[in-house]
């Protein structure tokens, strides 16, 4: 297997897991719940990873208010981040071995931990 190196990389990884984060039984109904377009989501969410991971500066939106927007439609619990984290790391373990694999976990695992306090937080 080989590391996360670039942009095509990011684009696999995105699509596998939102293949099998929309299929999810906990997390899957989330997303329809949403105005969630995986055409528009898919690109932004790989803009972002490539920021975090490859330091391409391509990402500038805001995924805390996104979040927040989706936690009034459905109360964003920590069972659900701990879902998403695992199904990041499943998707990361089956397609990818190297340091930006690793990084790309402990990332993922400090957002899940800011984005359940923020929204625990005064909107």
């Amino acid at each position: 297997m080989r590391d996360l190196e670039k942009k095509e990389d990011l684009t696999l990884l995105v699509h596998a897991f939102y293949a099998g984060a929309l299929e999810d039984e906990l997390i899957g109904p989330v997303f329809k719940v949403s105005d969630f377009s995986l055409q528009e989501h898919i690109p932004v969410m790989v803009s972002f990873w490539e920021t975090i991971l490859l330091d391409a500066q391509s990402y500038s939106g805001n995924p805390i208010k996104k979040h927040k927007a989706l936690h009034e439609l459905v109360p964003l619990q920590a069972v659900h981040f701990e879902r998403w984290l695992a199904l990041w790391k499943k998707t990361i373990a089956e397609n990818f071995k190297g340091p930006k694999a690793d990084l790309a976990i402990s990332r993922a695992s400090s957002i899940a931990g800011v984005m359940q306090a923020k929204l625990a937080g005064p909107f």
